[in-house]
Parts: C-alpha cells; sequence; structure tokens
C-alpha cells in the first residue's frame, strides 16, 4: 500500500515519469539487496586436488615394506605418540601428495580411515560448509606437520579432510625433497570410494556442494552403473564412485576403497616391479596387465591388508576419450 500511495504521489507531481522513476528506483534497489546477500552468503574456495588417502595397516612393517621398498616411495617423517610408539608415517607420492600410513587400532576394519582435499583457503572452506548445512569445528586444526585442516563426513559417512597447505608445514617446507626418482609413480590421480544406493545424495554433495564436476561413467557388466568419475573443481585429479546395492563387510573393502597411481606404461611399470627382490621374495603374486572399462590400460596391486593401488596409464589405447555408459545405477 505504501509503494502504491507513493506511485500515486508521484504520478500527480511528475505525470508517468514519476511511476517509471519509481519502477527504477525498486529496480536498483533489488539489485542491490540480491547483490549484498550474495556478499554475505560464503562462497566456496577452490579445490587443488587430491592431498592424501589414509590407510591403517595390521602389520606395520610388512606394509611399509610394500609403499616404501616396493613401490619406492620415500617417507619425509614420522609422528609418534606419547609413549614414543609409532602413530603414523608418510609416503611421498609428489610435493602435494602422500600416503598416510597408520597402524591399526582395531582389527577387522576398513582400512580407509578418510581421504583428503586441498584448499587454498580453509577458514573459507569451513564456514561454506557450515553454511550448507554440515557439522564442522569452529575452527580448523593445526595438524602436527604444520597444516591446517579440518574432517567433514560426506551423506555416506566417509571421512573427507580438508587441508591447506601452510608456508612453515613440513608439505611446504620439505618441497623439492623425498622424491624418489625410482618410485612407481609420481602421481595419484584418484581415491575410489563405495557409493550404495540410493547415489543422488552422495552425487549432490561432491557436484552441488564441492563443485565436481562428472566426465565419465562405466558399467561393468553393460546392465547397471558400476563407475562415475567426478573431477575436483581446480585440478584434473578425481572422486571414482564405486557404486554398489550392497555394501561389503569393512574386511573386504580394499577392493573398492583404492588409489590409483598414473604411470606412463603400465607394462614398463609392471616389469620394474617384477624385477625387485621384494617381488620375487615377498609379494609373490601375479600382476594382470588388463584394459579397463574406460579403455585405459591398467594393471592392480594389492598392499598386505587387502588394499588396491591400480597402476593405469594417462590415455585410453585408442587415444580417444572412452564413451560413457548409459546404464542405470543399482537401486
Amino acid at each position: 500500500m505504501a509503494i502504491r500511495r507513493t506511485a500515486d504521489l508521484l504520478t500527480e507531481l511528475f505525470g508517468r515519469r514519476g511511476r517509471k522513476y519509481l519502477g527504477c528506483a525498486l529496480l536498483l534497489g533489488s539489485v542491490f539487496f540480491a547483490n549484498t546477500l550474495t556478499a554475505q552468503t560464503p562462497q566456496r574456495p577452490r579445490i587443488l586436488g587430491i592431498s592424501h588417502i589414509g590407510l591403517l595397516a595390521h602389520d606395520f612393517e610388512a606394509s611399509r615394506a610394500f609403499y616404501g621398498t616396493f613401490l619406492g616411495f620415500a617417507e619425509p617423517y614420522d609422528l609418534k605418540k606419547p609413549d614414543g610408539s609409532l602413530s603414523m608415517t608418510f609416503f611421498k607420492i609428489n610435493d602435494n601428495q602422500v600416503i598416510e600410513l597408520f597402524p591399526e587400532s582395531t582389527p577387522n576394519t576398513d582400512r580407509m580411515t578418510h581421504y583428503s582435499l586441498i584448499t587454498d583457503d580453509i577458514e573459507a572452506m569451513r564456514a561454506y560448509l557450515a553454511s550448507k548445512g554440515f557439522k564442522v569445528p569452529s575452527q580448523a586444526n593445526r595438524a602436527r606437520i604444520g597444516n591446517l585442516s579440518f574432517n567433514v563426513k560426506d551423506p555416506d559417512g566417509e571421512t573427507v579432510e580438508m587441508v591447506q597447505y601452510m608456508p612453515d608445514g613440513q608439505t611446504m617446507i620439505n618441497k623439492g625433497k623425498f622424491l624418489n626418482p625410482n618410485a612407481i609413480s609420481d602421481h595419484m590421480t584418484h581415491v575410489g570410494l563405495i557409493v550404495p544406493p540410493p547415489m543422488d545424495v552422495e552425487y549432490k554433495f561432491y557436484t552441488d556442494v564441492l563443485g565436481f564436476k562428472e566426465f565419465w561413467q562405466g558399467s561393468a557388466d553393460g546392465k547397471t552403473l558400476s563407475y562415475v568419475n567426478l573431477r575436483v573443481p581446480d585440478d584434473t585429479d578425481y572422486d571414482e564412485f564405486i557404486l554398489t546395492k550392497d555394501v561389503p563387510p569393512p574386511t573386504a573393502r580394499g577392493v573398492a576403497h583404492h588409489l590409483c597411481l598414473q604411470v606412463p606404461s603400465v607394462p614398463a611399470a609392471v616389469a620394474k616391479l617384477e624385477a625387485e627382490p621384494y617381488y620375487k621374495e615377498v609379494y609373490k603374486r601375479e600382476i594382470e596387465i588388463h584394459v579397463g572399462k574406460n579403455h585405459k590400460r591398467q594393471a592392480n596391486l594389492f598392499d598386505p591388508d587387502g588394499t588396491r593401488v591400480e597402476l593405469m596409464e594417462p590415455d585410453t589405447v585408442e587415444g580417444t576419450p572412452a564413451a560413457s555408459s548409459t546404464a542405470p545405477p543399482p537401486q
């Protein structure tokens, strides 16, 4: 009513131009209000790739030999508990990526404890996720190696650690160091996550909230969707959804909860591994080379706890991207 009376008064004073002036004023006001709301709503900071995957080891020294001796990754540092026993160690893949290995606290549990994404503004990420209704701490934590991080649970209950590398943290201090040129790979391209039906809630968390972009879907049998690949918004790393109607027991999740290491040539990488004394004396398992549903040549390794380490070439065997499956997801 007040706006109508104002419009009538302006019409009386200025004719039809009065209403026009009021309309322009209202339009400008609404634009200003909308921009103000946008400025006040936390925006998602960048996600720069996968930082690490955390794995549990039943026999810590056996797993340490697998990742260090067999795969060739250097250990830049480890962390101790107050009693002096080992808390965890790090295997460095490149300057931004590591594998975190923990002694198990409880046997027969899922070997993957969490995986981590890199952001360039940890506080902005925390505020953004809080604004979306996700449970996050009141502030990021300063990790013992000096980086800032916090954990959030995705809709399926997996722990996702958000981390920002700090200038005085060990990650940046050791940039360019502890890189073994003979390591089997220098890039972890993706991490595999088990996703039971319905897929929609998990999918929306990664796409609508975190900004991941789907770029491929695959089916193992041609009838039901098996894989969904979602790339982080600001890099080429990605998550691979492993779709399954029935979630396997914790001790059998290592095939799906996996990490993928990129290699220029899978046959060359397998030949290198098979020439290692560790392979002949400890591993002693056939390493099968095959072409995956994504048309990329690959081979699977398994650590002492059954966690799959996938070796994969960057390009398809044809040199062109594989077509996505149109099969429906499990119900």
